[in-house]
């Protein structure tokens, strides 16, 4: 979940599902490997920030300490993770980012490697699938999604098509059928580009050269979002069979990233009391919650807060005169079952791979935590309907499941996500 520019997009996403789909393209072949293999994936949990949460030095420096990841960042131990799969979930969806790993001389690779598989086998040895994915941090001065995979003319693109390669090499004989490669997190190209088609087939090359057999995940522009796979074209994409698609889904992001501090636009530093859905709550009580949360703001100018209220208060109309619910949630990933339906794809091929909300705590004022409930257990119900699998964001954190410190499991996300406490 990287801060992509798509988090500008406010009013126009609550209307979004109504727009007509794109005309038909033929069916997807279907291989050999991809008729015959088997699809493990079907409730997840992301578990970021395992292999995220950097030492980067500041600019000019390029490099890490050691070790490049911060000590006090929450890891699931291997108690974390049979708890996990006894609440019902099968897999993790492990984000890694990559610039540790490309910034690091031969010896530190070979024992962040290490990390990476025993991370792996701790997951398998819990009975849960993983599907690695590499997610460059957005936020990092140097190794970021620009300077990785903008394009293949990217600098620093070549280092990581060979990580790629690196990493499917490692996962190509752990545990077969139950992890998975996802080369990156939510691509920066625009739906339209022809550079994301170019930049996806060449770490499918290197990842396939690496493991002919590894299950790998395929996605659109767009961030991930519905409308970049929805543009995806599949067809080319067979050569690389056995494959699974993946798309995000956060929307509507007025919700689910009320309160959100990395957000770039200003109207979410002060968003909060935004009801799930819309008609359980009102546009005067959400405002009233933003005016005061504005009051505490010493940071910002009186104009500039002026602005950023006016914004809001524009948004927050949008939204209340939409009416979002679960029907909201339902005409979006419908998109996505149509794609599937006109390109002869499985839905238990398509996982849904983040969806979340923030949550209120002594952190963060964002969300009611019933409404957050409601969300995710309308998302989550929603992509069952539709049968795609799903990874729900986040393990620890903000958007988590599960205490950073306690390690407690939250009872109202496992029954928000149709899970069960362990031990009940």
């Amino acid at each position: 979940m990287t801060g992509w520019s798509r988090r500008r997009i406010l009013g126009a996403a609550l209307v979004a599902a109504t727009v007509p789909l794109v005309s038909a393209v033929p069916p997807l072949a279907s291989s050999a490997r991809a008729a015959a293999g088997e699809w493990p994936f079907r409730r997840g949990v992301n578990a970021w920030p395992w292999f995220a949460l950097t030492r980067e030095f500041p600019a000019p420096r390029t490099d890490y300490g050691w070790p490049p990841f911060q000590s006090q960042r929450p890891v699931p131990t291997p108690a974390d993770l049979a708890r996990l799969r006894a609440s019902g979930l099968d897999f993790i969806r492990l984000p890694v980012d990559p610039g540790p790993f490309l910034a690091a001389d031969a010896g530190q690779r070979a024992d962040l490697m290490a990390m990476l598989s025993a991370a792996v086998e701790a997951a398998r040895a819990a009975d849960l699938g993983v599907i690695v994915n590499v997610q460059a941090n957005g936020a990092t001065h140097y190794w970021n999604p620009d300077r990785m995979v903008s394009s293949t003319s990217a600098p620093e693109f070549p280092r990581y098509q060979v990580f790629v390669g690196e990493v499917a090499g490692m996962l190509a004989d752990m545990a077969p059928g139950k992890v998975a490669l996802e080369p990156v997190n939510e691509p920066p190209q625009d739906c339209s580009s022809d550079a994301w088609p170019k930049v996806q087939a060449a770490l499918l090359t290197a990842a396939r050269g690496s493991a002919q057999d590894l299950k790998l995940l395929v996605t659109g522009g767009c961030g991930s979002m519905v409308s970049g796979l929805t543009a995806l074209d599949p067809a080319p994409l067979a050569a690389f069979e056995p494959i699974l698609f993946t798309f995000h889904f956060y929307e509507p992001y007025l919700f689910s990233h009320q309160g959100a501090p990395w957000m770039r636009e200003p109207v979410y530093r002060a968003l909060n009391n935004v009801p799930w859905p819309a008609s359980a709550g009102t546009i005067e009580k959400t405002l009233a919650s933003v005016r005061a949360r504005m009051a505490q703001d010493k940071e910002r100018s009186d104009e500039a807060k002026r602005a950023a209220y006016a914004e809001t208060e524009r948004v927050l109309k949008v939204y209340f005169d939409a009416e979002p619910d679960r029907r909201f949630i339902d005409g979006y990933l419908k998109q996505v079952g149509n794609w599937a339906d006109r390109n002869g794809i499985a839905p238990e091929r398509i996982i849904m791979g983040e969806f979340g909300a923030l949550r209120t705590d002594t952190r963060y004022r964002a969300a009611p935590n019933p409404d957050r409930a409601r969300y995710i257990a309308d998302v989550r119900q929603s992509a069952e309907a539709f049968g795609f699998p799903w990874a729900f964001w986040d393990l620890f954190d903000g958007m988590g499941m599960m205490d950073d410190t306690t390690r407690a499991l939250d009872p109202a996300m496992v029954e928000a996500l149709g899970l069960r406490m362990p031990g009940d």
